[in-house]
């Protein structure tokens, strides 16, 4: 992230820019739920904005099980024009700064198998795959919980950032 960018938290305003990103860097079954959940009042959305201009974000939640708090990065996408400059991997510190602060005992992220730059952004970020035993071993039989919580999907893997 160059030091002209700066993050905040999204307003109503920003809303196209963010379908525009929405709509360039996901497949189309997950546009849906995407901006469904960009537009949902739970948790916040971070936004890299460059000379007035929004060029990425971060969705982020927080949820409990079993009176201990998490967070997650739902969804996180620059804007094609934008990526290779470190904005995704800025956002993504960001987000788990914001929810280790907000009292996350993990933070947690998914995204599908062959998202290699996700992948790799948030391998870079310090997160590392959790399969379905250690998640059973974090949260008992809570584990179908957290998958309502993070809205995985079936073809998505999970991160953790412990």
């Amino acid at each position: 992230m160059n030091s002209e960018s700066s993050l905040r938290q999204a307003t109503k305003d920003d809303r196209a820019k963010l379908k525009e990103i929405i709509d360039l860097s996901f497949p189309r079954f997950f546009r849906f739920f995407a901006s469904h959940s960009v537009d949902s009042e739970d948790g916040i959305v971070l936004v890299n904005e460059n000379q007035g201009t929004i060029s990425g974000f971060a969705k982020l939640i927080e949820f409990n099980i079993d009176q201990r708090k998490f967070g997650c990065i739902l969804w996180i996408a620059v804007h094609p024009l934008c990526r290779h400059r470190g904005i995704g991997s800025g956002l993504t510190k960001a987000g788990v700064d914001y929810l280790r602060k907000s009292g996350a005992q993990a933070v947690f992220a998914s995204t599908q198998r062959r998202n290699r730059s996700a992948l790799l952004t948030l391998g870079n970020a310090g997160f590392e795959r959790i399969n379905f035993s250690g998640l059973l071993r974090f949260f008992g039989w809570r584990v179908f919980e957290f998958y309502g919580d993070i809205w995985f999907a079936p073809s998505e893997i999970v991160l953790i950032h412990e």
